[in-house]
Protein backbone atom coordinates (compact mmCIF):
# COMPACT_ATOMS: atom_id res chain seq x y z
CA UNK A 1 0.00 0.00 0.00
CA UNK A 2 1.44 3.20 -0.96
CA UNK A 3 2.71 5.54 1.88
CA UNK A 4 1.41 9.25 2.09
CA UNK A 5 3.73 11.82 3.00
CA UNK A 6 2.43 13.80 5.89
CA UNK A 7 1.68 17.64 6.19
CA UNK A 8 3.05 19.87 8.50
CA UNK A 9 -0.19 21.47 10.47
CA UNK A 10 -0.66 25.22 9.00
CA UNK A 11 -3.30 28.02 9.25
CA UNK A 12 -4.92 28.96 6.08
CA UNK A 13 -7.55 31.61 4.70
CA UNK A 14 -10.72 30.52 2.83
CA UNK A 15 -11.32 33.78 1.33
CA UNK A 16 -8.32 35.70 1.12
CA UNK A 17 -9.23 38.40 -1.12
CA UNK A 18 -11.50 39.79 1.92
CA UNK A 19 -7.88 41.22 3.16
CA UNK A 20 -8.25 43.95 -0.41
CA UNK A 21 -11.21 45.68 1.22
CA UNK A 22 -8.66 46.90 4.23
CA UNK A 23 -8.04 50.29 3.30
CA UNK A 24 -11.88 51.04 2.53
CA UNK A 25 -12.45 53.22 5.25
CA UNK A 26 -9.99 55.70 4.40
CA UNK A 27 -10.68 55.90 0.56
CA UNK A 28 -14.51 56.68 1.97
CA UNK A 29 -12.95 59.07 4.15
CA UNK A 30 -10.73 60.61 1.56
CA UNK A 31 -13.36 60.48 -1.39
CA UNK A 32 -16.73 61.30 0.45
CA UNK A 33 -17.89 65.01 1.49
CA UNK A 34 -16.98 65.39 5.38
CA UNK A 35 -20.28 64.97 7.75
CA UNK A 36 -22.32 68.22 8.27
CA UNK A 37 -20.89 69.63 11.75
CA UNK A 38 -23.12 70.37 14.97
CA UNK A 39 -22.15 73.54 16.46
CA UNK A 40 -23.61 74.28 19.70
CA UNK A 41 -26.64 76.82 19.87
CA UNK A 42 -25.20 78.64 22.90
CA UNK A 43 -22.16 79.45 23.77
CA UNK A 44 -20.20 78.82 26.60
CA UNK A 45 -17.20 81.23 27.69
CA UNK A 46 -15.57 78.01 30.18
CA UNK A 47 -14.93 75.78 26.73
CA UNK A 48 -11.58 78.00 25.68
CA UNK A 49 -10.63 77.96 29.59
CA UNK A 50 -11.19 73.42 30.07
CA UNK A 51 -9.23 73.26 26.27
CA UNK A 52 -6.44 75.05 27.94
CA UNK A 53 -6.46 73.19 30.79
CA UNK A 54 -6.98 69.61 29.17
CA UNK A 55 -4.32 70.82 26.63
CA UNK A 56 -4.14 70.76 22.64
CA UNK A 57 -1.31 67.93 22.65
CA UNK A 58 -3.56 65.54 24.77
CA UNK A 59 -6.98 66.07 22.90
CA UNK A 60 -4.63 65.32 19.52
CA UNK A 61 -3.27 62.21 21.01
CA UNK A 62 -6.63 60.89 22.12
CA UNK A 63 -8.02 61.26 18.52
CA UNK A 64 -5.15 59.67 17.63
CA UNK A 65 -6.08 56.91 19.71
CA UNK A 66 -9.49 56.14 18.61
CA UNK A 67 -8.67 56.65 15.39
CA UNK A 68 -5.75 53.53 16.02
CA UNK A 69 -8.66 51.43 17.80
CA UNK A 70 -10.98 51.95 15.48
CA UNK A 71 -8.98 50.51 12.59
CA UNK A 72 -7.74 47.96 14.77
CA UNK A 73 -11.58 46.75 15.07
CA UNK A 74 -12.01 46.72 11.22
CA UNK A 75 -8.83 44.55 10.31
CA UNK A 76 -9.98 42.38 13.15
CA UNK A 77 -13.57 41.91 11.45
CA UNK A 78 -11.59 41.51 7.88
CA UNK A 79 -9.56 38.64 9.49
CA UNK A 80 -12.43 36.77 10.77
CA UNK A 81 -14.01 37.62 7.60
CA UNK A 82 -11.35 35.58 5.78
CA UNK A 83 -11.99 32.60 7.14
CA UNK A 84 -8.93 31.43 9.04
CA UNK A 85 -8.45 27.68 10.17
CA UNK A 86 -6.15 25.61 11.37
CA UNK A 87 -5.21 22.25 9.39
CA UNK A 88 -3.61 19.58 11.58
CA UNK A 89 -1.40 17.16 10.36
CA UNK A 90 -2.38 14.49 8.17
CA UNK A 91 -4.43 11.30 9.42
CA UNK A 92 -4.54 8.18 7.55
CA UNK A 93 -7.44 6.19 8.12
CA UNK A 94 -8.04 2.88 7.60
CA UNK A 95 -8.82 1.34 4.14
CA UNK A 96 -7.44 -1.83 4.06
CA UNK A 97 -11.17 -3.85 5.65
CA UNK A 98 -13.95 -4.69 4.12
CA UNK A 99 -17.23 -2.83 3.45
CA UNK A 100 -19.39 -4.92 5.25
CA UNK A 101 -23.10 -4.07 5.86
CA UNK A 102 -25.51 -5.82 8.56
CA UNK A 103 -29.30 -6.38 7.54
CA UNK A 104 -31.66 -6.94 10.43
CA UNK A 105 -34.83 -8.12 10.83
CA UNK A 106 -36.88 -6.19 13.06
CA UNK A 107 -39.80 -8.12 12.30
CA UNK A 108 -42.60 -9.44 15.02
CA UNK A 109 -41.32 -12.83 14.98
CA UNK A 110 -37.95 -11.50 15.69
CA UNK A 111 -39.86 -10.94 19.49
CA UNK A 112 -40.17 -14.72 20.33
CA UNK A 113 -38.05 -15.79 23.45
CA UNK A 114 -36.83 -18.82 22.61
CA UNK A 115 -32.82 -18.37 23.02
CA UNK A 116 -30.93 -17.65 26.31
CA UNK A 117 -28.60 -14.42 27.66
CA UNK A 118 -26.75 -14.34 30.34
CA UNK A 119 -28.56 -17.24 31.84
CA UNK A 120 -31.82 -15.78 31.36
CA UNK A 121 -34.68 -16.38 28.32
CA UNK A 122 -34.01 -13.67 26.13
CA UNK A 123 -35.60 -12.96 22.91
CA UNK A 124 -34.15 -13.42 19.15
CA UNK A 125 -33.59 -9.61 18.55
CA UNK A 126 -31.86 -9.45 22.20
CA UNK A 127 -29.31 -12.30 21.65
CA UNK A 128 -28.79 -10.56 17.77
CA UNK A 129 -27.98 -7.01 19.02
CA UNK A 130 -25.24 -8.74 21.93
CA UNK A 131 -23.66 -10.91 19.35
CA UNK A 132 -23.41 -9.01 16.61
CA UNK A 133 -22.48 -5.76 18.65
CA UNK A 134 -19.28 -7.85 19.61
CA UNK A 135 -18.84 -8.00 16.26
CA UNK A 136 -18.57 -5.03 15.03
CA UNK A 137 -16.27 -3.92 17.93
CA UNK A 138 -13.51 -6.25 16.74
CA UNK A 139 -14.07 -5.03 13.01
CA UNK A 140 -11.53 -2.26 13.60
CA UNK A 141 -10.51 -1.64 10.03
CA UNK A 142 -13.62 -2.60 8.33
CA UNK A 143 -16.48 -0.05 6.64
CA UNK A 144 -19.37 -0.88 8.30
CA UNK A 145 -23.11 0.05 7.89
CA UNK A 146 -26.88 -0.84 9.20
CA UNK A 147 -29.84 -1.92 7.53
CA UNK A 148 -32.87 -2.47 9.70
CA UNK A 149 -35.85 -4.70 7.95
CA UNK A 150 -39.82 -5.38 8.74
CA UNK A 151 -42.70 -4.76 6.25
CA UNK A 152 -39.98 -2.63 4.94
CA UNK A 153 -36.51 -2.06 4.53
CA UNK A 154 -34.41 0.93 6.06
CA UNK A 155 -30.88 2.24 5.67
CA UNK A 156 -30.26 2.72 9.03
CA UNK A 157 -26.12 3.37 9.03
CA UNK A 158 -25.03 4.26 5.94
CA UNK A 159 -20.82 2.61 5.60
CA UNK A 160 -19.08 4.25 8.24
CA UNK A 161 -15.52 3.58 9.55
CA UNK A 162 -17.57 4.87 13.10
CA UNK A 163 -18.69 1.55 14.35
CA UNK A 164 -19.21 2.62 17.78
CA UNK A 165 -22.21 4.80 16.61
CA UNK A 166 -23.19 2.05 14.02
CA UNK A 167 -23.28 -0.48 17.28
CA UNK A 168 -25.27 2.51 19.11
CA UNK A 169 -27.88 2.55 16.61
CA UNK A 170 -28.02 -1.74 16.49
CA UNK A 171 -28.79 -1.23 19.86
CA UNK A 172 -31.67 1.02 19.80
CA UNK A 173 -33.22 -0.86 17.31
CA UNK A 174 -36.85 -1.94 18.26
CA UNK A 175 -39.45 -5.00 17.15
CA UNK A 176 -41.69 -3.29 14.88
CA UNK A 177 -39.83 0.41 14.12
CA UNK A 178 -40.40 -0.91 10.36
CA UNK A 179 -43.45 -2.89 10.40
CA UNK A 180 -44.43 -6.42 12.22
CA UNK A 181 -43.72 -8.55 8.44
CA UNK A 182 -40.56 -9.66 6.31
CA UNK A 183 -39.32 -7.61 3.45
CA UNK A 184 -36.29 -9.90 3.04
CA UNK A 185 -35.83 -8.64 -0.64
CA UNK A 186 -36.11 -5.77 0.03
CA UNK A 187 -33.37 -5.87 2.12
CA UNK A 188 -30.93 -7.24 -0.65
CA UNK A 189 -31.85 -4.47 -2.41
CA UNK A 190 -30.60 -1.71 -0.51
CA UNK A 191 -27.12 -3.66 0.01
CA UNK A 192 -26.84 -3.94 -3.34
CA UNK A 193 -27.43 0.07 -4.37
CA UNK A 194 -25.21 0.97 -1.11
CA UNK A 195 -22.36 -1.48 -2.03
CA UNK A 196 -22.36 -1.77 -5.47
CA UNK A 197 -19.98 1.18 -5.77
CA UNK A 198 -17.57 0.22 -2.91
CA UNK A 199 -13.75 -1.57 -4.61
CA UNK A 200 -15.21 -5.28 -6.22
CA UNK A 201 -13.54 -7.96 -3.36
CA UNK A 202 -14.87 -6.10 -0.39
CA UNK A 203 -18.37 -6.14 -0.66
CA UNK A 204 -19.78 -7.99 2.01
CA UNK A 205 -23.19 -8.68 3.37
CA UNK A 206 -24.48 -10.06 6.34
CA UNK A 207 -28.11 -10.87 6.60
CA UNK A 208 -29.77 -12.21 10.10
CA UNK A 209 -33.50 -13.20 9.90
CA UNK A 210 -35.96 -15.96 11.62
CA UNK A 211 -38.92 -15.96 8.84
CA UNK A 212 -39.91 -16.09 5.64
CA UNK A 213 -40.33 -13.15 2.89
CA UNK A 214 -43.41 -11.74 3.68
CA UNK A 215 -43.78 -8.09 2.50
CA UNK A 216 -41.29 -6.16 0.13
CA UNK A 217 -41.79 -4.96 -3.50
CA UNK A 218 -38.88 -7.26 -4.68
CA UNK A 219 -38.59 -11.03 -4.76
CA UNK A 220 -35.93 -12.27 -2.54
CA UNK A 221 -34.40 -14.45 -5.17
CA UNK A 222 -34.37 -11.57 -7.83
CA UNK A 223 -33.18 -9.44 -5.33
CA UNK A 224 -30.12 -12.39 -4.91
CA UNK A 225 -29.92 -12.79 -8.59
CA UNK A 226 -28.76 -8.80 -8.73
CA UNK A 227 -26.52 -8.91 -5.60
CA UNK A 228 -25.01 -11.40 -7.78
CA UNK A 229 -24.32 -9.60 -10.68
CA UNK A 230 -23.29 -6.65 -8.83
CA UNK A 231 -20.55 -9.18 -6.77
CA UNK A 232 -21.52 -9.14 -3.17
CA UNK A 233 -20.50 -11.82 -0.67
CA UNK A 234 -23.34 -12.67 1.40
CA UNK A 235 -23.70 -14.69 4.26
CA UNK A 236 -27.25 -15.77 5.70
CA UNK A 237 -28.19 -16.39 9.52
CA UNK A 238 -31.12 -18.07 10.46
CA UNK A 239 -31.68 -17.19 13.76
CA UNK A 240 -34.03 -19.22 16.31
CA UNK A 241 -34.40 -22.13 18.04
CA UNK A 242 -35.87 -25.23 16.78
CA UNK A 243 -37.85 -26.99 20.20
CA UNK A 244 -39.67 -24.61 22.55
CA UNK A 245 -41.98 -25.68 25.58
CA UNK A 246 -45.31 -23.36 26.21
CA UNK A 247 -46.58 -23.81 29.46
CA UNK A 248 -50.08 -24.72 29.60
CA UNK A 249 -52.80 -24.19 32.28
CA UNK A 250 -52.44 -24.05 36.44
CA UNK A 251 -48.85 -22.80 36.09
CA UNK A 252 -48.06 -25.34 33.57
CA UNK A 253 -49.12 -28.45 35.21
CA UNK A 254 -51.65 -29.86 32.77
CA UNK A 255 -51.48 -28.93 28.72
CA UNK A 256 -47.86 -28.07 28.28
CA UNK A 257 -46.87 -28.77 24.83
CA UNK A 258 -43.05 -28.63 22.95
CA UNK A 259 -43.43 -27.07 19.54
CA UNK A 260 -41.13 -25.91 16.99
CA UNK A 261 -40.89 -21.95 16.81
CA UNK A 262 -38.76 -21.85 13.99
CA UNK A 263 -41.29 -23.60 11.69
CA UNK A 264 -42.00 -20.34 9.28
CA UNK A 265 -37.97 -19.63 8.82
CA UNK A 266 -37.62 -20.28 4.78
CA UNK A 267 -33.76 -21.81 5.01
CA UNK A 268 -33.89 -22.72 1.22
CA UNK A 269 -34.44 -19.30 0.05
CA UNK A 270 -31.56 -18.19 2.20
CA UNK A 271 -29.26 -20.49 1.03
CA UNK A 272 -29.95 -19.52 -2.38
CA UNK A 273 -29.59 -16.03 -1.48
CA UNK A 274 -26.07 -17.07 0.25
CA UNK A 275 -24.98 -19.64 -2.86
CA UNK A 276 -25.78 -16.86 -5.36
CA UNK A 277 -23.77 -14.35 -3.29
CA UNK A 278 -20.62 -17.05 -2.74
CA UNK A 279 -21.05 -17.13 0.96
CA UNK A 280 -22.65 -19.50 3.02
CA UNK A 281 -25.72 -20.26 5.11
CA UNK A 282 -25.80 -20.44 9.06
CA UNK A 283 -28.13 -21.96 11.31
CA UNK A 284 -28.22 -19.99 14.42
CA UNK A 285 -30.29 -22.23 17.65
CA UNK A 286 -28.80 -20.76 20.53
CA UNK A 287 -26.47 -18.04 21.27
CA UNK A 288 -23.56 -20.38 21.17
CA UNK A 289 -23.92 -21.26 17.43
CA UNK A 290 -24.61 -17.44 16.81
CA UNK A 291 -21.31 -16.55 18.30
CA UNK A 292 -19.61 -19.22 16.58
CA UNK A 293 -21.08 -18.27 13.09
CA UNK A 294 -19.56 -14.54 13.99
CA UNK A 295 -16.16 -15.89 15.07
CA UNK A 296 -16.24 -17.46 11.43
CA UNK A 297 -17.03 -14.70 10.04
CA UNK A 298 -14.48 -12.69 11.78
CA UNK A 299 -11.82 -14.37 9.90
CA UNK A 300 -12.92 -13.04 6.00
CA UNK A 301 -9.37 -11.59 4.91
CA UNK A 302 -9.21 -7.70 4.62
CA UNK A 303 -8.81 -6.80 0.77
CA UNK A 304 -6.51 -3.88 -0.09
CA UNK A 305 -8.20 -0.50 -0.72
CA UNK A 306 -6.53 3.13 -2.06
CA UNK A 307 -4.71 4.65 1.26
CA UNK A 308 -7.28 7.23 2.64
CA UNK A 309 -6.11 10.35 4.63
CA UNK A 310 -7.40 13.29 6.24
CA UNK A 311 -6.64 16.90 8.04
CA UNK A 312 -8.09 17.68 10.92
CA UNK A 313 -9.63 21.60 10.43
CA UNK A 314 -10.36 23.68 13.43
CA UNK A 315 -12.10 27.37 12.33
CA UNK A 316 -10.07 29.92 14.09
CA UNK A 317 -12.77 33.04 13.24
CA UNK A 318 -13.75 33.11 16.82
CA UNK A 319 -10.62 34.84 18.33
CA UNK A 320 -10.35 37.96 15.90
CA UNK A 321 -14.15 38.62 16.35
CA UNK A 322 -13.42 38.30 20.20
CA UNK A 323 -10.80 40.73 20.32
CA UNK A 324 -13.02 42.97 18.22
CA UNK A 325 -15.84 42.53 20.48
CA UNK A 326 -13.15 43.50 23.57
CA UNK A 327 -11.96 46.21 21.49
CA UNK A 328 -15.01 47.95 20.62
CA UNK A 329 -16.35 47.33 24.55
CA UNK A 330 -12.89 48.60 25.74
CA UNK A 331 -13.72 52.15 23.67
CA UNK A 332 -16.98 52.20 23.96
CA UNK A 333 -16.67 52.57 27.67
CA UNK A 334 -13.67 55.29 27.13
CA UNK A 335 -16.28 57.17 24.77
CA UNK A 336 -18.61 56.82 27.91
CA UNK A 337 -16.57 58.21 30.51
CA UNK A 338 -15.65 61.63 28.44
CA UNK A 339 -18.66 62.40 28.42
CA UNK A 340 -19.02 62.72 31.84
CA UNK A 341 -17.43 66.16 33.10
CA UNK A 342 -17.05 66.53 36.42
CA UNK A 343 -19.21 69.37 38.31
CA UNK A 344 -21.09 69.46 35.24
CA UNK A 345 -24.46 69.31 37.31
CA UNK A 346 -23.29 71.66 39.53
CA UNK A 347 -25.10 74.96 40.36
CA UNK A 348 -22.79 78.06 40.94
Amino acid sequence: MPTLAAEAPVIEFQMPWIAALLPLPWLLRRLLPPAPGNAPGIYFPDTARLEGLNGGASAALLRRARAGLLWLIWTLLLLAATGPRWLGEEVSLPASGRDLMLAVDISASMETADLELNGRPADRLQVVKSVAGEFLRRRDGDRVGLILFGSSAHLQAPLSFDRSTVGRLLEEAQIGFAGRNTAIGDALAIAVKRLRDRPEGSRVLILMTDGANTAGEIPPREAADLAARSGLRIYTIGIGAESMELPGLLGGMFGARRINPSADLDEDTLRYIAQQGSGSYFRARDRQELEAIYAELDRLEPVEQDADARRPMSSLAHWPLGAAFLVSAALALANLSARRIPGAGAHP
